[in-house]
């Protein structure tokens, strides 16, 4: 069928519709819009450039009527769209509309010849020998359109900005690239050419800076990526523009260049900012299945005294942990790339297994290896060191199952805790190093990317305090995007801690009993809960005491795979698997002694992150095992919480 006589023909089916009362103005809803015929493009691409769509199956959703205008401009759209992707012979063949039987709703169905395409042969670089040869080598290989795919307007687009962003970022910004398209060796076949002109050289020259008062010129300075007198690159402007945005000083951060009429060699920048509120408050309320009700408050002033220091407050009360909490941060710390954190606390943790009163302060330098990006939430690759110093003073005891619990009282002596009320304290005066790596595109809801963590701790000998151990613990994520909806997850984490020397070669502590090589009951590990084996309920994974119950162990390890799939509009669904285990002594990983759980779950996105809901199934039960006191006979737990589970 010609396009002459298809036009022809399903004018006249319109016309039909029409006749049969299915009328703009009547209200026909669309209750189905499908396609046949479609390969190289989903449905769901074609769907979201076209004016006619099917209605929501709910009651409560969205209705979309029948509009014989809007459907003769998506036939020709849907030709234009896929001749933008380099399938110009592309027809609707064919289209199919049903009425029901009250002629108020249409089912339609179109048919669609696809043709062949028109193929890239290869992709000629012309003009750029003033990159460096290897950057020029690599260049063709990062380009979106590829040598063998059809001739995507889009990816051809993509590609000459990609070409013109490299110029532009080896010092030349005022480049331009051509792109030009020659026939192939066969009939459906194009050689794609991209022309570039460098144009001049340029450095950086002065900077401008307008929109700041309280603000000073120093602290916006610091926190560009660039100098004056330095080699031209545009990732330089958005990295800066990215820096400021870090520091939450700015409701609106541009850098750009400016005056660069006839190609000057030194191109001026201007900084343009509007000032923020310095003084934020944030209020929280919630309520999860471990912590119950929450409520939180937290007071910043993100120009404490100028300088673009922050100061904050901290208050926050639930089930698991309450307390206040001071935060002070110098962004500025001998160069740009470190900063010096102070914090102190009052803060008290109610765990299953004990209860632990923390008092005291840290004192924390970072260094970040690349910069942090994104306004809010997103980040580009991030590389960062911590070298934190703690001194807390721990008032602790142990729940009254495990102080009731015979067979554990020779441990609750080893550590120095009272066997009559099963209380301990002590200070923790402890070094750690914490080194991350960070890639996810959301911090929150990660969907692609992945996160590298290392902690190393070590407390006591020449930092004094009560307490000798050293603690290891290192995690992993990985988040991949298929399809564009589906997102694949998986975590594994795993840590170990042991005493500096054997209780018993060690003398007791003066005054109090404790060995000094113990490790602390709170420093112990437990599994089980809303972020890792969601079968069983908090800290119910664990060595069991003589009667049954967790008593914690020195080492651990665990991880999760998550498939995340979009159910409708906000709502989404996960499947889960999660596996993992504690064991007594330290450095002892077992991987043929694991739990396993699987599940399903539900999330609905919020602007403050997914609500979540999942149910795990123990795949197998801990023998022996007590919740409350009696034996387990429930194989799974459900659980409920804002934000994902890793």
């Amino acid at each position: 069928m010609n396009g002459a006589s298809f036009g022809r023909f399903a004018i006249a089916g319109l016309l039909l519709l029409a006749a049969a009362g299915c009328k703009e103005e009547s209200g026909v809803k669309v209750s189905s819009f499908s396609f046949h015929g479609t390969k190289v493009v989903k449905a769901g691409q074609l769907k979201s450039v076209l004016a006619t769509g099917a209605s929501s199956w709910l009651p409560w959703g969205t209705k979309r009527y029948f509009s014989r205008e809007q459907f003769e401009a998506d036939l020709k759209r849907i030709v234009a769209f896929y001749k933008d992707r380099g399938y110009p012979d592309a027809r609707v063949t064919s289209f199919d509309a049903k009425l029901n039987t009250e002629q108020t709703a249409v089912d339609i169905s179109l048919t669609i010849d696809e043709g062949q395409p028109i193929v890239v042969e290869r992709i000629d670089l012309r003009g750029f020998e003033a990159l460096p040869d290897a950057h020029r080598q690599n260049l063709q290989g990062k380009l979106p359109l590829k040598p063998g795919d059809p001739l995507d307007r889009a990816l051809l687009q993509a590609s000459r900005e990609a070409a013109l962003d490299e110029l532009k970022d080896h010092g030349y910004p005022y480049a331009s690239v051509r792109v030009a398209e020659d026939p192939g060796s066969g009939e459906r076949t194009r050689v794609v050419e991209l022309n570039a002109t460098p144009g001049t050289l340029a450095h950086f020259g002065d900077v401008d800076i307008a929109g700041n008062s309280s603000v000073s010129d120093n602290v916006i300075r610091r926190q560009l990526a660039f100098k004056p007198g330095e080699l031209y690159r545009r990732s330089k402007l958005q990295d800066s523009q990215r820096k400021l945005y870090t520091q939450e000083l700015f409701e609106f951060a541009n850098v750009e260049p400016v005056g660069t009429e006839g190609q000057p060699t030194l191109v001026p920048t201007r900084v343009t900012v509007t000032e923020g509120k310095h003084r934020k408050v944030n209020l929280g309320l919630g309520y999860g299945s471990e912590e119950r009700a929450r409520a939180q408050i937290d007071w910043r002033h993100v120009n404490f005294f100028g300088g673009a220091r922050a100061a904050g407050v901290l208050a926050r009360y639930s089930a698991l942990d309450r307390g206040v909490r001071l935060n002070f941060q110098e962004p500025y710390f001998l160069s740009p790339r470190y900063t010096f954190g102070a914090s102190g606390q009052s803060w008290h943790n109610d765990e299953p297994a004990f209860t632990l009163d923390t008092y005291g302060g840290r004192l924390t330098v970072t260094r970040q290896f690349t910069r942090a990006g994104g306004p809010v939430l997103t980040a580009r690759p991030a590389m960062s060191l911590s070298l934190t110093y703690a001194r807390e003073h721990e008032d602790y005891a142990i729940s009254d199952a495990a102080l009731e619990d015979l067979s554990f009282r020779p441990t609750l002596i080893a550590l120095g805790l009272d066997p009559r009320f099963g209380t301990g304290s002590g200070t923790r005066s402890a070094l750690s190093l914490d080194a991350g790596r960070n890639t996810t595109n959301n911090i929150l809801d990660a969907r692609q990317g992945y996160v590298a963590a290392l902690h190393l701790e070590q407390a006591g000998k020449l930092f004094g305090g009560s307490y000798d151990y050293y603690e290891a613990t290192t995690e992993g994520r990985f988040y991949r995007t298929i399809g564009g909806r589906v997102v694949v997850a998986f975590q594994a984490k795993a840590g170990s801690i042991d005493g500096l020397g054997r209780p018993e070669d060690l003398p007791p502590e003066p005054g109090t009993g404790r060995a000094r090589g113990a490790v602390p009951f709170f420093k112990r590990y437990f599994l089980g809960g809303a972020t890792n084996l969601r079968g069983w309920g908090r800290f119910d994974v664990a060595p069991l005491s003589g009667k049954g119950l967790p008593i914690g162990g020195h080492s651990f390890m665990h991880f999760s795979t998550e498939v995340r799939l979009p159910i409708w509009g906000s709502l989404g669904g996960v499947v889960f698997l999660d596996g993992g285990n504690v064991w007594t002594d330290p450095w002892d990983f077992n991987l043929d002694d694991l739990r396993y759980d699987v599940g399903p779950g539900l999330r609905y996105d919020t602007r403050i992150g997914p609500i979540r809901v999942d149910l795990g199934y123990q795949l197998n039960p801990i023998p022996g095992l007590l919740v409350n006191g009696t034996p387990e006979k429930r194989r799974f737990r459900f659980h409920f919480s804002i934000g994902q589970a890793f």
